[in-house]
């Protein structure tokens, strides 16, 4: 068991099995391989991304399927081969969120995707190229069935 000082849940104690490590980091945290996915008490939706190193290093994040429901790209072969993806159904995708106040302004960056291959808990930041994403869209502000681009 290891213990992980967090931003908004305190000191968690956790197994070592549960870290998901980034071999490059996320951009702008190169030093910062090793995270925890937390969960926000009653609240299926949202989770925290929390650097196992640092504390302050936290990331409100979202499955973004469940707002953007035509959201859509493709991994590059490069991020399937880092990642160890075998199987589709070992990936999850999350986007980072930029909270706002009120929470009904908080926009989610799509052009910026966390893949994260639980079965090997390996995980990366793919800037998405060549995409009308962008790293903010509006949460709930939105048409549900199309996200919007350019």
């Amino acid at each position: 068991m290891t213990k992980i000082n967090t931003k908004y849940h305190g000191v968690l104690e956790i197994k070592e099995d549960k870290l998901i490590y980034f071999p490059k980091g996320i951009p702008g945290f190169p030093d910062e391989h090793d995270f925890l996915l937390v969960p926000l008490p009653d609240n299926d939706s949202f989770q925290i991304l929390q650097s196992a190193k640092t504390s302050d290093i936290a990331f409100v994040v979202v499955n973004p399927f469940f707002f953007f429901n035509d959201y859509d790209f493709s991994i590059e072969d490069t991020v399937i081969e880092l990642l160890k993806i075998d199987d589709e159904k070992d990936v999850i995708v999350l986007s980072i969120l930029t909270v706002q106040d009120p929470f009904e302004q908080t926009t989610a960056n799509l052009q910026a995707p966390i893949i994260i291959n639980m079965n090997k808990r390996l995980g990366k930041q793919v800037i998405l190229n060549n995409t009308n994403y962008r790293t903010k869209h509006e949460l709930f502000n939105h048409s549900p069935s199309k996200v919007e681009k350019g």
